[in-house]
């Protein structure tokens, strides 16, 4: 994450502690990157979420400064309560590494704005928990305000309606758990992550 974000700003990322009380002073973009934290022993991102730096990220969430959770970033923020849902073991119980084909929903965010609706990219996953889950109610909301971002063109790990990214309600919170930072390089194997950091970035330097 550290790497992308540096290659495609040209400015290098502050590395914030987790036991951190606070954020530097004039942050414009959180990024939240995979992993795993505490070794994921409670439950994936329950124990991160309480991590003293998170309530500085959900204040600053609040105030409108970007925030990105991708994989077990993704996790914190759902448990944190920046997003709705929870990420849950895999159907199989089996962990998923490999390029996965995404549907993009909503093209209208700030992380979005770089790709057309209804394109269909190719992200990395690699996750033991990332079936996403919510009631439908919740479901239903999150369809009719606009706020799946991403989609799994095909099947994955069992997620609802084939989720793979969700909006908060002020579109500045994103938590995917496909992996765009890896897929940033051609080199690597792609470049469709790009747009996503690329579409953040014009959005900050207006």
């Amino acid at each position: 994450m550290a790497v992308a974000l540096e290659a495609i700003s040209g400015i290098a990322p502050l590395r914030v502690w987790h036991g951190d009380a606070g954020l530097p002073d004039g942050l414009d973009f959180i990024a939240l990157p995979g992993g795993f934290s505490y070794g994921d022993y409670l439950r994936s991102g329950a124990m991160a979420a309480r991590s003293p730096v998170m309530r500085a990220v959900v204040a600053a969430a609040e105030r409108g400064v970007p925030v990105l959770g991708v994989c077990n970033g993704f996790q914190v923020l759902t448990e944190a309560g920046l997003l709705p849902g929870a990420l849950m073991r895999n159907a199989g119980i089996r962990f998923v590494c490999r390029e996965v084909a995404l549907t993009v929903e909503n093209s209208q965010s700030l992380f979005t704005a770089g790709y057309e609706a209804g394109q269909t990219i190719t992200i990395p996953v690699a996750h033991h928990d990332g079936n996403y889950f919510a009631d439908n109610a919740t479901l239903d909301r999150l369809e009719g305000e606009g706020r799946i971002a991403f989609r799994y063109a095909e099947p994955v790990n069992g997620s609802a309606r084939d989720i793979a990214g969700v909006l908060n309600a002020a579109g500045n919170v994103l938590g995917m758990m496909p992996h765009p930072e890896r897929a940033i390089e051609a080199a690597h194997g792609g470049t469709d992550g790009r747009a996503l950091f690329e579409s953040a970035l014009r959005q900050l330097v207006g």
